[in-house]
């Protein structure tokens, strides 16, 4: 039986729509800033990293396994309407939040 040298996961996102835009929220505990990457491919946005085990033996025996280590990466597709390179960014007690706005082109109300 051969193992993979690397596992790669999916963290646990929120995406979801507020006043000011859309919100991306996702839970990345343990991690550093410095091993987070963000990427804009059109309407896309890529999170991607890496979080390192280093806090146990390296022949433990696992009862229970449920914290993914190693390389992750996330694909999030925003609907039309947001403009991802006005996004502001912020990673604070184990949470990447980004925050979309919408794109200039919303009707404005003169009358």
């Amino acid at each position: 039986m051969t193992l993979e040298p690397e596992t790669h996961w999916v963290p646990n996102t929120d995406v979801y729509l507020a006043d000011s835009g859309v919100v991306i929220k996702v839970e990345l505990a343990g991690m550093q800033r410095e091993n987070l990457q963000l990427e804009i491919e059109g309407s896309r946005l890529k999170i991607s990293g890496q979080r390192a085990d280093g806090c146990r033996e390296a022949r433990c025996k696992f009862l229970v396994m449920e914290i993914n280590y190693g390389s992750f990466e996330s694909l999030i597709e925003l609907p039309p309407g947001y403009d991802l390179n006005q996004a502001k960014a912020a990673y604070q007690n184990g949470f990447l939040r980004i925050d979309v706005p919408p794109t200039g082109s919303v009707p404005s109300s003169e009358g």
